[in-house]
């Protein structure tokens, strides 16, 4: 039970900054969505998601096998801290080069602003490297909090800047403006990795070392696992990217008016389906840092108490499917509503566009639940060192994914692209299942699982007959109303059919 609360409260205190940094993030999206309309914010979603590909590149998976290291062997933290953050600048400063000079050289997105924010905005990704390196070390000793203040504190200073640029310094400018929204990217993102620093030295001293021969025996540990998160990365995001290149992009006519010669557009297929992706990350985080909690106590019982680690794997499994399930089914009945709280009117199907964010909301809950699944299989055949497997598994998914997008983009947008994120999800849940079943001899038990699903079926149907008697009323009553009623009926039915054990209340009642 101490290591469960452990684990529950490292994820909760990450959850909770999470919650506080997503409303944050609500009010920059609106802001942002508002100030640049559909193809702008498609612009401004191109940049982050085409420099996500180098990103992951720099990162390599070097977070999650550093903090498997140095669970192993907390003697030498400062050993492998300062190797790993040696190694991991010189990734960070080589791939972001590249992307920067890459950027330059894409004919699509010539005369756009989408390489000037790129070449800001590798600046950001650097600092966010660093803090992940840094933050490693609070992640072993479960002291998650102190990285979450770093977050928000990062999500204030980036939102302030925003604020300024949106209301104050560049009203009428929107091509300035635009880099100066990258820029507060940037700064968000410094501000986060000082403090995250600040604390990290409370535990061990941070200084960069230069072992190149342990580089190596960290980037050969990390590869396979490496490489299947930058494949993971890859299809995560490819069909943002394929949208911008594939379709044409708006452009400005002489006299100030703009322009696309189709009917659908790049950027602004990628602005409706960004502001939709950008709600799936907020939730798709939840998986990451519960089993970044799991992951030190998985690798600490694997060696002697493999049934503890099958025990952990079980609740963890009920842990997810409790929390992704109700989320799926709120998000696909209230997406218009969520749609006009995160974004502006404009992105609502039928207002400007005949298909809007909204749509793909609905289309991305379904392979949101998909990813909170797959994130625990995933980080079990990390700790089963089985990360070869998962390299494979991704790169058929990247495959697949491709020639998927490339049939139907042309003729369904975003849609075809929302489409296939799911297809994606669920092809890597049944390949990722069955290796954990294979490498593990696991058994995994679905009573809770069905428990839950009766538990969220009955929430949605309260929740879509509410949203039908309350269809008029203004959109921030309507979720102020129906969430909280809807929550309350999700736990009174999971009490009823007993979803939630004895062994779990005994768990939530201590502090």
């Amino acid at each position: 039970m101490g290591i469960a609360r452990k684990i529950l409260e490292n994820t909760f205190v990450q959850f909770g900054g999470k919650i506080i940094t997503a409303v944050l993030s609500v009010f920059v999206l609106k802001m942002i969505s508002g100030y640049l309309g559909t193809s702008g914010y498609g612009d401004y979603t191109t940049v982050y998601q085409y420099l996500a590909f180098f990103g992951i590149a720099a990162d390599f998976g070097i977070f999650t096998i550093t903090v498997k290291e140095m669970s192993k062997d907390e003697k030498n933290i400062p050993r492998i801290l300062g190797n790993v953050l040696g190694l991991r600048t010189a990734l960070a400063i080589l791939t972001m080069g590249l992307a920067a000079i890459v950027v330059f050289l894409i004919p699509s997105y010539s005369d756009t602003v989408i390489p000037m924010g790129v070449l800001i905005a590798t600046f950001a990704t650097i600092f966010t490297l660093l803090n992940g390196t840094v933050s490693s070390v609070l992640q072993v000793h479960l002291k998650m909090q102190y990285t979450t203040v770093g977050l928000i504190a990062g999500k204030i200073a980036s939102v302030a800047y925003i604020a300024a640029v949106v209301y104050y310094l560049f009203v009428a400018d929107i091509s300035v403006g635009f880099e100066h929204l990258i820029w507060a990217g940037v700064l968000g993102n410094f501000v986060m990795l000082a403090i995250t620093t600040y604390y990290a030295k409370r535990y061990t001293k941070i200084t960069y070392c230069f072992d190149f021969a342990y580089w190596k025996k960290i980037f050969f540990t990390s590869l396979p696992y490496g490489v299947a998160l930058v494949l993971n990365n890859i299809y995560f995001r490819l069909d943002v990217i394929l949208l911008t290149m594939i379709l044409p992009h708006t452009r400005t006519l002489a006299d100030g008016t703009t322009s696309c010669s189709s009917s659908i557009c790049g950027d602004t297929e990628a602005g409706l389906y960004g502001v939709g992706m950008r709600f799936l990350e907020m939730m798709i985080i939840i998986p990451v840092y519960y089993m970044n909690s799991v992951l030190p106590v998985m690798t600490r019982f694997l060696e002697e108490e493999r049934e503890k680690v099958k025990q952990i794997i079980q609740y963890s499994f009920d842990f997810l499917v409790a929390t992704a399930m109700p989320i799926m089914v709120g998000g696909f009945i209230l997406a218009i509503p969520i749609i006009r709280l995160i974004s502006d009117e404009d992105f609502v199907s039928g207002v400007v566009h005949a298909y809007g964010a909204d749509i793909a909301v609905q289309f991305l809950m379904f392979a949101m639940f998909f990813s909170f699944i797959n994130a625990l299989f995933g980080f079990t055949l990390v700790v089963l060192n089985r990360q070869a497997q998962l390299m494979y598994i991704n790169a058929a998914c990247v495959l697949f994914n491709l020639v998927s997008n490339l049939a139907v983009i042309p003729y369904w947008g975003f849609r075809g692209a929302a489409a296939t994120s799911i297809l994606c999800e669920l092809f890597i849940l049944v390949l990722t299942g069955l290796a954990v079943k294979r490498a593990f001899h696991l058994k995994l038990e679905f009573t809770t699982a069905w428990k839950i699903t009766l538990s969220s079926v009955v929430m949605g149907l309260f929740v879509a007959s509410g949203f039908y008697w309350l269809n008029g009323l203004w959109y921030i009553y309507q979720l102020a109303l129906l969430v909280p009623l809807g929550g309350l009926a999700y736990i009174i039915m999971m009490m009823l059919t007993k979803a939630i054990t004895p062994e779990m209340w005994q768990l939530l009642k201590k502090r």
